[in-house]
């Protein structure tokens, strides 16, 4: 029987703004994440200045408390939601593929999908703003009955629910993808014991991903249902009980932590052999540790809870879990140590950033400790202490981990290496005026300064926060201002040294080739159906 046999149509392939719109490439992917991530940190910046700035001196200065507690809201949700969590999706996207010689995710489509909901939950976090009433002025935590419809009845607190939801979902189906990818799409030979380390922090975090994030998406979907349809899950007088909030939530943020500090302590791994010029020290206790935080940052939730009443027995078992959960931490940070000691140091912008990270986050780890101890976490509970260890992880840990990623994989991603000059003023100036910021608040939480506050009076004990408030001002203005250098880097151009290639600053995983990864996928179907091209 006579066949025909018809040639296959070639469907047109999109260019220009169409090309990045319509994506699945892993690597435009993970530039879109990294490129809305940094916008949402500039925006988050500008209104942590804001919030400085009405601090600074008695009185209000720039806005009214309302707008104030509006601004402090959505400071630290997108922080958080929209900068740190997606900044390392973004950097994984681009490079766990690559190194475990993947051709692309294993679901291609639905990890477009995962950064169209993060971006959709931007700009109806930020939009909320233009609210009749304004955007959520129930802080990052969003306690009921704060948050209830009968405190908060604006529309600005349900745009706030649908935007950390849409950026819960995005996350969870990235977790999906990296896990399944990591899994099943690594290269003949890609043992566990081969892994980067950069995979296993990404790994252990997405882990932790998949089982705490339906836990805040539940307790987002009760609130909703409790604000736009009566119910009472969180209403004492119906039996309900907002303690349940906490719960649910710190079940989720205190995970999340380790969510946004993995991916970070992966990159601090990768760069740590390179400019040391020597091997890492303890390959299979780093890796092992990120799994050991992964699964001992479960145990440690109740920690923010010692003040509700939780009981004498259930208090000293989260006690103990959040001494035990700064063992793996500890070991990472010795491994580390002894890689830096005995090697050639070459002390570049990376290489800065990625000690920054240490110093800034062993200092706030430290902290995290002596909270973990109730008479101290009673004295400084909701104090402006709490805001310093806060920033002093999260943003000690993590943002020095992204800058150094970005100074590292730049030559990477785009084929030339950034100013080092301007990078190491911007670490200098992000170092100094990260510790001028955020240390006089320890002393300001001692001294009595409750952590959310929009004003403070003329009394002779209010008066002595003043001092240290311009002090931590002094230490903002130019911290933020000079984070500005970063996204100027380009603009300035390369470093006059280093100009194209792929491999500019050596490693042994950081410029897997293309070719690895697109060798590797013709030995396996794509279990995501999709056969997108291997180069960016």
């Amino acid at each position: 029987m006579a066949t025909t046999t018809y040639p296959e149509r070639s469907r047109p392939q999109p260019t220009g703004i169409m090309a990045w719109v319509m994506t699945v490439d892993h690597k435009k992917i993970g530039i879109l994440y990294i490129g809305t991530a940094l916008v949402a940190f500039m925006m988050s910046g500008f209104l942590a200045m804001l919030i400085r700035t009405e601090l600074s001196a008695p009185g209000m200065q720039v806005m009214s408390s309302d707008q104030y507690n509006q601004v402090f809201s959505i400071h630290g949700t997108s922080m958080i939601f929209l900068f740190i969590i997606p900044m390392l999706a973004g950097l994984a996207n681009y490079f766990v593929p690559l190194q475990i010689g993947a051709r692309d995710m294993a679901f291609p489509r639905l990890n477009m999908l995962s950064y169209w909901l993060f971006l959709f939950a931007a700009i109806v976090m930020f939009g909320s703003f233009l609210a009749p009433q304004g955007a959520a002025a129930i802080g990052w935590t969003a306690y009921p009955p704060l948050s209830g419809a009968q405190y908060s009845p604006n529309v600005g607190v349900d745009l706030w629910i649908l935007s950390v939801a849409l950026a819960g979902t995005s996350s969870l189906l990235g977790g999906v993808n990296f896990v399944v990818t990591v899994f099943k799409m690594r290269a003949p030979g890609m043992t566990w014991g081969r892994l980067p380390l950069f995979v296993w922090g990404v790994l252990s975090a997405n882990f932790m991903v998949l089982v705490a994030t339906p836990m805040v998406t539940s307790a987002l979907v009760l609130l909703l249902v409790d604000r736009m349809f009566g119910t009472q899950f969180y209403a004492v007088q119906a039996g309900g009980d907002p303690v349940l909030w906490q719960h649910l939530f710190w079940f989720y943020s205190h995970p999340a932590v380790y969510i946004m500090v993995l991916p970070a302590m992966g990159v601090i791994s990768e760069v740590f052999p390179v400019f040391a010029r020597k091997p890492i020290f303890g390959y299979a206790m780093i890796a092992g540790s990120s799994v050991a935080i992964a699964v001992l940052g479960f145990g440690t939730w109740a920690h923010h809870m010692f003040t509700v009443g939780l009981g004498p027995v259930l208090e000293s078992l989260f006690v103990i879990s959040t001494m035990i959960i700064a063992v793996p931490t500890g070991i990472k940070i010795f491994n580390w140590l002894f890689t830096i000691i005995g090697g050639s140091l070459r002390f570049t912008a990376a290489m800065l950033f990625a000690l920054g990270f240490i110093a800034a986050f062993v200092s706030g780890g430290i902290t995290g400790v002596m909270q973990a101890m109730l008479p101290i976490d009673t004295q400084v509970h909701d104090t402006y202490w709490v805001v310093a260890h806060l920033h002093n992880v999260l943003f000690g840990g993590s943002v020095f981990g992204v800058f150094a990623a970005l100074y590292y994989w730049w030559p990477k991603m785009f084929g030339y290496l950034l100013n080092e000059r301007l990078g190491k003023i911007h670490f200098w100036t992000m170092f100094i005026g990260f510790h001028l910021t955020f240390m006089p608040q320890y002393v300001l939480g001692l001294m009595g300064m409750p952590r959310r506050i929009a004003d403070y009076g003329l009394d002779p004990v209010s008066q002595q926060w003043v001092g240290l408030n311009v002090l931590s001002d002094g230490g903002c203005v130019p911290h933020r201002h000079l984070d500005a250098v970063f996204p100027c880097q380009p603009v300035c151009g390369p470093s006059p040294a280093h100009r194209g290639g792929q491999r500019p600053v050596g490693g042994r995983h950081a410029g897997m080739a293309d070719h690895v990864a697109a060798a590797a996928a013709q030995l396996r179907p794509h279990p995501g159906g999709a056969q997108p091209p291997a180069g960016a």
